[in-house]
């Protein structure tokens, strides 16, 4: 009696049906379903490309050295997935939104828990280098309410395109980082510094894969959001500069066009004055709009 997974010899024209039904005994229905489409797809890819032997075996061997590139600070697979798009994707898939609310992108590897939470207004900048920036807006859900009370989680890379827990000793701990809470109409409001752009990590195998395709590693200046509130979806997104040289061509394709909003240079003395500059800075204003759980 043939058994399920014995459904006949292995050949070019049926490996993906073969390799499907040896999976028939899978305990974990899901598993074996995500298991079959990722076979389907990659049989169907290995057979249009034509794929040598050698070629095959560059990429065991990419992999590989992929594989040696992690460690507790460091996760190249994760860099693989974001500059394949994969990451994106699956942020897309797991965070539809309704018309009207803000869109999220990916949390990036560079999230500090436990940040101390800062007075509404506070400067996030606590080594005073780079062009002061303001940031302010209102955080609404999708009826135009304001929302009371949102922990706004922010931080960002310094005018050098670094993040301090990549400049230990250099940056002071939580540099450019802070928590805050709206107030009752919603609004919000700290200082920082404006972000430049910087590149992701490509001394390593994704790098070099980035090069062989003519790609850059940039990733266009930004500052990263989570937005928590009792009865609303948690928001993790982030703000980009509209003028930034990369903004086209993000590295792990992080950029809508609903996040982009204006970093506008103030000059004239009385702005400078009411705002309690010493000198230019540079204007943020965005608004978020939640959805509710």
């Amino acid at each position: 009696m043939i058994k399920d997974y014995e459904q006949g010899y292995f050949s070019e024209q049926n490996s993906a049906e073969v390799v499907a039904a040896r999976n028939a005994g899978a305990k974990d229905e899901r598993l074996r379903e995500c298991v079959n489409i990722l076979v389907k797809h990659v049989h169907a890819a290995i057979k249009e490309m034509e794929l040598t032997q050698e070629e095959w075996f560059k990429t065991i061997l990419f992999l590989t050295e992929t594989g040696h590139m992690c460690n507790d600070w460091r996760q190249e697979f994760i860099l693989l997935s974001d500059v394949m798009g994969v990451s994106m994707l699956v942020d897309a898939i797991n965070n539809r939104k309704p018309s009207g609310a803000s869109e999220s992108t990916v949390l990036g590897p560079f999230h500090v828990a436990e940040v101390p939470e800062l007075p509404m207004g506070a400067n996030i900048c606590l080594d005073g280098k780079g062009e002061p920036m303001m940031v302010r807006g209102r955080i609404l859900d999708t009826s135009g309410n304001p929302i009371e009370g949102v922990k706004i989680d922010v931080w960002q890379a310094n005018d050098e395109g670094f993040y301090d827990v990549q400049q230990k000793g250099i940056q002071p701990d939580y540099n450019l980082r802070g928590v805050f809470r709206t107030a009752a109409d919603g609004s919000y409001c700290f200082r920082g510094v404006k972000p430049k752009y910087y590149p992701i990590p490509d001394d390593g195998p994704v790098g070099k894969l980035l090069g062989a395709l003519g790609r850059h590693p940039y990733r266009p200046a930004h500052f990263h959001y989570i937005l928590q509130a009792d009865g609303f979806e948690t928001l993790i997104t982030h703000i980009f500069d509209p003028d930034d040289p990369y903004i086209n061509s993000d590295a792990v394709f992080g950029v809508k066009e609903s996040l982009m909003a204006k970093f506008q240079l103030i000059e004239k003395p009385d702005q400078i004055a009411t705002s309690g500059f010493d000198g230019p800075y540079h204007l943020v204003e965005h608004d978020f709009v939640l959805v509710r759980e």
